[in-house]
């Protein structure tokens, strides 16, 4: 079981929550999908909810800040100074949402949207690190940015993380490193994206067998946006929670999740 108990490499993808009208109804959903515990939610927290699996921690579930937003998973970068790169965001042409702030003694964190208008997470990590369990069944494994612009997000993510870029010639995918070098840690793709749809970074989780993680996220009351389908990284499937949250679900035993900087 990959555990990780150091901070994520600076420009990492190292931690999701999703954002929803009833969080305690998500938890149910989720701990019936991957098969979580789900933690936390007192009054100090405000409402946040931990999902874990064996002790360790694998994403975040919480109540929308503005109840008219939609249902979203954020994907949050790691950082070794979330006011710095709040700033250099800013610099690049971003728009910083929610400017740094603590989380109790938890870490720093801040909201941002890149150049292509999609929304992020920066996280400094104190005594929480971010995704401690990854890339197993039922726990975070990918980030990937869905965009029509993808040579403008990837000028923004560069200057502001100093990410390095590699594209797969047969599927045109697009994989990023930190700026220290290492694995690819998320991905990028230009999207014929249907109208209204914003550019978005689309939360991954590993499922062992996706066709039977499909049915049960439709027994459970949420929606399928794509059937599952092979493809070079492995059977994959994007689905939607009952509450609005769309996600992907991937069947691989490769390391999709960067493993550098441990």
């Amino acid at each position: 079981m990959p555990v990780r108990s150091q901070p994520w490499p600076e420009g990492t993808p190292c931690w999701v929550d999703c954002q929803v009208d009833d969080p305690a109804t998500a938890g149910e959903f989720y701990a019936a999908l991957f098969g979580w515990t789900i933690e936390g939610g007192d009054e100090a927290s405000g409402g946040y909810l931990m999902g874990t699996k064996d002790g360790g921690a694998a994403a975040g579930i919480g109540p929308k800040p503005d109840p008219g937003m939609r249902s979203t998973w954020t994907s949050y970068f790691a950082a070794g100074n979330a006011d710095a790169i709040a700033e250099k965001a800013h610099a690049a042409g971003g728009q910083v949402l929610v400017s740094p702030f603590d989380v109790l003694d938890a870490g720093r964190m801040a909201v941002v949207a890149d150049t292509t208008e999609a929304v992020f997470g920066i996280w400094q990590a104190r005594t929480h690190i971010g995704a401690a369990v990854h890339n197993e069944h039922g726990a975070y494994c990918w980030s990937e940015l869905r965009t029509r612009e993808l040579a403008t997000a990837k000028r923004f993510y560069a200057d502001v993380f100093g990410l390095a870029y590699s594209e797969n010639a047969e599927t045109r995918y697009v994989t990023f490193s930190p700026a220290g070098g290492g694995d690819p840690v998320g991905g990028m793709s230009e999207e014929a994206l249907t109208p209204g749809t914003p550019s978005h970074w689309l939360a991954w989780f590993r499922f062992d067998d996706v066709d039977a993680g499909v049915g049960r996220v439709r027994e459970l009351g949420g929606q399928v946006l794509m059937e599952p389908v092979d493809s070079p990284y492995g059977r994959m499937g994007i689905v939607v929670g009952p509450q609005g949250e769309s996600f992907g679900i991937v069947d691989t035993a490769a390391a999709v999740f960067g493993e550098s900087g441990q």
